[in-house]
């Protein structure tokens, strides 16, 4: 009876290994170590803005705007510790915002902290984009009144 017993047995596992086979073929086998995860690295820094032109100091000048009758005095003060426009002649004053450079120019959001249009004053918020000019400073503005687009743009020099 032992006999009979593996005979069983054995006929047994070999219709379960015939039976497994089919299954092995359609599931592919891995093998025993799987390839490392990917690497979960910091983000590469991103490289620093190009050098932008040194255009540190107080600047004085006229400003044209497009369109206008008449140029108006203009006054920039970008040095560590003051962001600031002056209008003398609308009697406004602004502060500034550094916003990005490239290798020629610097960029500034201007809120106009006096003499606003939006209470009543003469002045809009804007853009401000200056450049070096040997030894002078570009500058153009840009903005928006009730949906107006204004430009202006003059030649400063420092005080």
């Amino acid at each position: 009876m032992t006999t009979a017993f593996r005979y069983c047995a054995a006929a047994l596992v070999a219709a379960a290994a015939a039976a497994i086979a089919p299954a092995a073929a359609q599931f592919p086998t891995f093998p025993e170590t799987d390839p490392a995860p990917p690497e979960t690295t910091a983000p590469k820094p991103k490289k620093a803005p190009p050098a932008g032109p040194n255009v540190a100091g107080v600047w004085a000048g006229e400003v044209s705007q497009v369109g206008g009758t008449a140029p108006y005095k203009f006054e920039i003060a970008i040095t560590p510790r003051v962001l600031e426009t002056k209008y003398p002649d609308l009697n406004c004053t602004g502060k500034l915002t550094r916003v990005g450079q490239s290798r020629s120019y610097v960029f500034f959001i201007e809120v106009i902290s006096q003499g606003s249009f939006e209470k009543g004053g003469r002045c809009p918020d804007g853009t401000i984009t200056v450049a070096r000019a040997g030894d002078n400073l570009a500058l153009g503005w840009f903005g928006n009144i009730k949906g107006d687009n204004i430009v202006a743009y003059g030649m400063l020099k420092k005080k």
